[in-house]
């Protein structure tokens, strides 16, 4: 909760602005923002993966048993991460998956911010939708503020989810989000924590407390309509 208040005006401005306007459609929200980024905690795709668990994670179809072993962290040697980004999200299957058709592709626009935008395709469609050139400068998709607002888009431009979350169905939005159903109990979790609290409230709340000494108070009173 502690990062959703320091960002309190980002989160209802983009609450507002992608229509994340409903307790549900909250909730599934800020469940799935909360499990890719390990509790708003990680901007920056990890890969120091055991030669195991980058097999289990991507499998033999992304990286070789071989590359595997070579890149992978083991006892003797630590997790060669530009390597594996370039493999995984690499070659043929990250052109076609991710757009990816450029040499260090992988690496240069691994997965960062809060839902882990991945792959240039990615970054191209959200520089195009805000004008952010994360493509020359893919580390401003770590930027908290346009990490939130990434997360909108995705969420509901890209993939429009918000009509999922209508539904209840986290494992549908799971698969959009995750292209799988990795971690799926701890996002149920979040979810079921996140339906229990006014997000919406405390979050006008904190607002009210950075905003009454601002003169333009009124201006922030109506777009967010604090009073309620």
């Amino acid at each position: 909760m502690d990062f959703l208040l320091t960002n309190s005006i980002t989160f209802l401005s983009i609450f507002k602005k992608y229509a994340i306007n409903t307790p549900r459609r909250i909730a599934h929200f800020l469940a799935q923002l909360h499990e890719e980024s390990g509790g708003y905690a990680k901007f920056n795709e990890s890969l120091n993966y055991s030669p195991q668990g980058l097999i289990k994670t991507f499998g033999t179809n992304q990286i070789s048993v071989e590359q595997a072993n070579l890149y992978g962290r083991t006892a003797k040697q630590k997790a060669n991460q530009e390597a594996i980004a370039n493999i995984v999200y690499g070659g043929n299957w990250g052109k076609v998956n991710l757009g990816n058709t450029k040499v260090g592709d992988g690496w240069r626009f691994k997965g960062r911010g809060l839902i882990q935008l991945t792959g240039r395709a990615n970054y191209q469609a959200y520089k195009e939708y805000s004008g952010h050139d994360v493509i020359s400068n893919p580390d401003l998709a770590s930027r908290p503020d346009i990490a939130i607002d990434i997360a909108g888009w995705f969420w509901s431009v890209r993939f429009k989810l918000n009509p999922i979350a209508d539904t209840n169905n986290i494992n549908s939005i799971t698969k959009k989000i995750n292209g799988g159903l990795t971690n799926l109990t701890e996002r149920v979790k979040q979810l079921n924590y996140y339906i229990t609290i006014d997000t919406l409230g405390i979050l006008k709340k904190k607002v009210k407390t950075i905003l009454l000494p601002n003169p333009n108070y009124n201006f922030w009173f109506g777009l967010f309509n604090l009073n309620k």
